[in-house]
């Protein structure tokens, strides 16, 4: 079983960095679109992010639902998967955003970007503070 808390771990790092990257990264490429009028490099960095991290986001949720049934589903899981789910949401906006800066559309402003981008940190440290803490 400590194989699969290894790639649990490996795969959430790796999706909340995506979290955390991908919004600022459509900041950038708002920029660079209204300078250069057309798709550039950096779009395609954030593009290609966004859908690596996807899988790693499977990935995580996956294994982490294997060792919520190892650990026999005690109460504060359940509040971590709400938790999860609330950043998986937050993932699917994310990607909505980034079909939509592929089409040329920045509808949001540079300070809802910024504030969107600092709403998963408030939910990555409440997934930390819920396991190293386990409230119930």
């Amino acid at each position: 079983m400590e194989w699969v808390k290894i790639i649990h771990i490996l795969c959430v790092m790796g999706w909340m960095t995506s979290i955390f990257a991908v919004p600022r990264a459509i900041i950038f490429w708002k920029r660079e679109y209204d300078r250069l009028g057309e798709f550039g490099p950096l779009g395609d960095l954030t593009i290609r992010l966004y859908r690596f991290s996807a899988g790693l986001a499977v990935i995580a949720i996956a294994t982490g639902l294997w060792l919520a049934i190892d650990l026999g589903w005690p109460a504060w899981v359940h509040l971590k998967l709400a938790i999860v789910a609330a950043l998986a949401a937050h993932y699917l906006w994310t990607g909505r955003l980034v079909i939509r800066a592929k089409r040329g559309q920045f509808d949001e402003s540079e300070m809802f970007l910024r504030i969107f981008n600092e709403v998963s940190v408030f939910g990555a440290i409440a997934i930390l503070w819920t396991v190293v803490v386990k409230p119930f």
